[in-house]
């Protein structure tokens, strides 16, 4: 289905989220015809924030707003669902437009597989009726959901729209870059040089793809790296709790522009727990990159104030290929909580693997590895 025939049916003014691989041609799309524009537009720094959003705009308009979201991100926003926009409550209804990840039958990475499972569940859980867009939908089946779906959001009750792989598409390439030189892959291949045999705690995405690869390259045992291959936003909080059970030991982790938004929360955690072994990397494209490009709010944002005013003891910057050898050095041999964003350009390998073990094997040699440290 083409994504003009979509949101002509949707027929809506307003749209928020978070962007989704399984989504591209309507990010795309959204990013094409209004940029982030904050009246028709925004990237939301979480599903929950953006639900929230939603539940603001038609407070204010009376007009019903658009939320999309991968599955993964049902758990952000079960609760401003059931304790905001629920009918229960303050009846705000929004229109969901979800891509459906580890759909039962079809092969997908293991972080999605249970979520894909009960995503019905989940949706009939929190009452909201849905309607599955798949490749071979017509536009006439979307418009008749859409007709049904308008006596339910009258009634103060939110509806989603279901998205198969490859169901919608959009002609238009859109290719994201920004100004800096220097490739996350490489910016990792020199926080490794510094990590040395440390442990390190990897952000969800194509980071901890690469992570995986660069070991192999490097001939590296895997068992110093914990991939956390989902939970977006997480993985400082893993850090932040290993950190302080192996007090003794340097811990790394390895985080992204649009993982650190969106619970930035964690920061002011970590900051409070004060670490003097943690280094916290955030490596800063300023886009949702792993799912297509999309940017995030990273450039008009200062991490290293935000670092700063959270509590981290040592602040680190690099913006150039030239200091990062020297920095990097500094943050290998701080003694206080240190953090580091270092600016990365957009892109990747078109060659770009995927883990060969499995979650629970990467858990198990990494468990054993750690609790061999004092």
């Amino acid at each position: 289905m083409k994504i003009e025939n979509f949101i002509k049916i949707i027929n809506s003014k307003f749209y928020t989220g978070v962007p989704d691989s399984q989504l591209k041609p309507l990010c795309n799309y959204l990013i094409d015809r209004y940029g982030i524009d904050y009246k028709h537009h925004i990237i939301a720094a979480n599903e929950g924030n953006a639900v929230a959003l939603a539940a603001g705009y038609y407070l204010s308009t009376k007009k019903i707003p658009v939320v999309y979201l991968q599955n993964s991100g049902l758990g952000n926003i079960v609760n401003p669902v059931a304790s905001l926009i629920n009918d229960k409550v303050y009846a705000i209804p929004v229109i969901f437009v979800i891509g459906w990840r580890g759909e039962p039958n079809i092969k997908d990475e293991p972080q999605h597989l249970f979520q894909g499972e009960i995503t019905e569940k989940l949706l009939k859980d929190l009452n909201i009726d849905y309607f599955i867009i798949s490749s071979e939908t017509s536009d006439k089946e979307v418009e008749q959901a859409k007709i049904k779906f308008n006596n339910i959001v009258n009634k103060g009750k939110s509806v989603a729209f279901l998205v198969k792989k490859g169901a919608l598409s959009f002609d238009k390439n859109l290719l994201y870059r920004n100004l800096h030189k220097i490739t996350r892959e490489e910016i990792i291949k020199y926080i490794l040089k510094f990590s040395k045999k440390s442990p390190v705690i990897s952000t969800t995405g194509k980071t901890s793809r690469e992570l995986f690869e660069i070991r192999i390259i490097n001939n590296q045992e895997h068992k110093y790296d914990f991939l956390t291959v989902g939970s977006m936003g997480h993985c400082s909080s893993v850090a932040l709790s290993i950190a302080l059970n192996k007090p003794k030991t340097k811990i790394w982790c390895i985080d992204g522009d649009g993982s650190a938004l969106m619970h930035m929360g964690a920061m002011s955690i970590i900051g409070a727990g004060n670490p003097k072994n943690l280094v916290h990397v955030v490596i800063n494209n300023c886009s949702h990159e792993s799912v297509g490009g999309m940017p995030t709010v990273a450039e008009k944002i200062s991490f290293t104030k935000i670092a700063y005013g959270c509590g981290y003891k040592k602040i680190i910057r690099i913006s150039s290929v030239k200091d990062i050898n020297e920095k990097l050095h500094q943050a290998e041999l701080s003694k206080e909580l240190t953090f580091v964003e270092i600016l990365s350009a957009i892109g990747s390998r078109s060659n770009l693997g995927r883990p060969t073990f499995s979650p629970i094997e990467n858990k198990k040699i990494f468990m054993k590895y750690i609790n061999g440290i004092k």
